[in-house]
């Protein structure tokens, strides 16, 4: 009984491929694609013609090689379902396509192991540069990066000493800020709903240590798993009034705010009048929310379309020196508190 033959796979166009069909050079029609600048246009246009007619797929890495430029930026975030971050990854997808760079996408969680081991795997691509979100990294990491030799920009936190480039904001400032605002209003029993990871453990520390000096110590508070979700806010409001009573509830972001209401309201509880709720990150929801989220805004397509043209400058030579980028934060005063 005889077997049906598998049909064989087409090959893959070549650049001989393309050559013939040009009617050119071999060397001709990698110059045309990998420096076209160098080459008269009337021959570009002869060799991008052929590429569309033998339906040829240039080899990004080999030319990335001959250039030393592979036209790739490994972005990295703890994760993608965090409204806080959608913005900012969007921007520096936006900001880079228009200088024909490609953004790789990479998702590390919030262990320090697991973004240094996705780091040393990018790496082997061969990136022109990396994004990492924080300041908060492994020794591990740190020692690949400077190995590597490739541009970085650190984003969302501060400080004096980054790896490489940095944009961001100070968290605990945004911290400190917040305990000034509850002190201004009255608030004397704050109550904390809060995700453990390092920027909104920053923003903690410098809301207690200010609340301290003007005797407010040790206030209530609740952690909550990451991610932060709406869920969270509601069971998190939960744990905290079984706690104690609060008159004001400060909550790591504005999805844990938005949850922290509705169980508030749910209870019968009004807000701002019964207790108040402050969030942070002003997300989209946050002003059309019932009663608007008092909330601290971040400029975040900023964050990203500078993280971007940093990179940029620094891989093409033509970077101004700026290492360090602080875009600041506001305090939005709504209905909420």
């Amino acid at each position: 009984m005889s077997k049906t033959a598998r049909p064989v796979p087409p090959r893959a166009p070549t650049l001989e491929d393309v050559a013939r069909a040009a009617g050119l050079s071999s060397m001709t029609v990698s110059r045309a694609l990998n420096t076209p600048q160098l080459v008269r246009p009337k021959t570009v246009e002869k060799v991008l013609a052929a590429v569309k007619a033998t339906g040829y797929i240039p080899n990004a890495l080999a030319g990335g090689l001959a250039s030393r430029r592979s036209k790739l930026i490994a972005v990295v975030v703890p994760q993608i379902n965090n409204n806080m971050f959608v913005d900012t990854i969007q921007a520096i997808s936006d900001e880079l396509a228009k200088r024909g760079y490609h953004m790789l996408l990479c998702v590390a969680g919030y262990t320090q192991q697991t973004e240094a081991e996705l780091v040393a795997a990018l790496l082997s691509r061969r990136p022109d540069g990396i994004v990492l979100t924080g300041i908060h990294h492994s020794t591990d990491l740190k020692k690949v990066i400077l190995n590597a030799s490739v541009p970085v920009v650190e984003i969302w936190d501060l400080t004096p000493t980054p790896l490489d480039m940095l944009v961001g904001f100070s968290h605990e400032k945004v911290g400190q800020a917040t305990a000034e605002y509850l002190l201004r209003k009255g608030y004397r029993r704050p109550g904390l709903l809060w995700t453990v990871d390092k920027r909104a453990s920053q923003r903690k520390a410098g809301l207690c240590e200010t609340l301290a000096r003007h005797g407010i110590t040790d206030p209530l508070s609740v952690d909550v798993a990451l991610p932060a979700r709406f869920t969270s806010g509601r069971e998190g409001l939960s744990q905290l009034l079984a706690l104690g009573e609060s008159d004001v509830i400060v909550c790591s972001s504005d999805t844990l705010a938005q949850g922290a209401i509705v169980e508030a309201q749910a209870r019968g509880l009004r807000v701002p009048q019964d207790v108040a709720v402050i969030g942070f990150g002003d997300l989209d929801f946050a002003a059309g929310n019932n009663p608007a989220i008092t909330t601290v805004s971040v400029d975040r397509q900023i964050i990203g379309q500078r993280a971007a043209t940093l990179l940029m400058e620094r891989i093409e030579g033509t970077s101004s020196g700026e290492e360090i980028v602080d875009i600041g934060f506001h305090f939005i005063e709504r209905e909420s508190a």
